[in-house]
């Protein structure tokens, strides 16, 4: 079983990995790019070589990749440029028959500190205190492993034990239906 999750950024894509069987059995990283340029091409440069670090975590056979929705009250620029980015990582992902869960920024906010109004630094703090084994070097990091831990709980391969306060982010999410030959 693996599950990928993903907080999608333009500076600092945060991405983990669940793998229960393996030698790592979470990992965590990030994807960063910096603006090419103000063009159409340059922009949509940015956004491919994204989609292309999604690409490489999710080569290996993926069961199921659960991204952070988009934060329509996010009041940092370049929003259509982030829901572009939003859409052709779905699509990357659901073009290979990867099954993809959307949480909502207060549903993972939830699961990591049983209150969906956490802030994103009380999250980080929370996912720091879980997982002391995994080396997570901020916010877009935490969140992914949030996402990705969600994901394998989903899956029934929990990786923490959390408290119904937590779990019950759970049910904000609308989980794809798996195929058969998945978990």
């Amino acid at each position: 079983m693996k599950v990928v999750g993903l907080d999608l950024s333009l500076t600092s894509t945060g991405v983990a990995s669940v793998v229960p069987d393996a030698v790592a059995p979470v990992m965590v990283d990030r994807i960063r790019t910096k603006p090419l340029g103000s063009s159409l091409a340059d922009r949509r440069l940015r956004l491919l070589t994204i989609v292309d670090g999604v690409r490489d975590w999710t080569r290996t056979r993926t069961d199921l990749a659960v991204v952070e929705g988009l934060a329509f009250s996010s009041r940092s620029g370049q929003a259509s440029e982030r829901a572009g980015l939003w859409w052709l990582v779905v699509d990357s992902l659901l073009a290979r028959d990867i099954p993809v869960a959307v949480v909502t920024p207060t549903a993972r906010a939830k699961y990591a500190t049983g209150k969906g109004n956490a802030g994103k630094d009380e999250v980080l703090a929370a996912v720091v205190r879980r997982y002391p084994d995994v080396e997570t070097r901020g916010n877009d990091e935490a969140d992914a492993l949030m996402l990705a831990a969600m994901g394998a709980r989903a899956l029934g391969h929990p990786i923490d034990d959390l408290p119904k306060t937590h779990t019950d982010a759970m049910a904000k999410v609308a989980w794809p239906e798996l195929s058969e030959d998945q978990p």
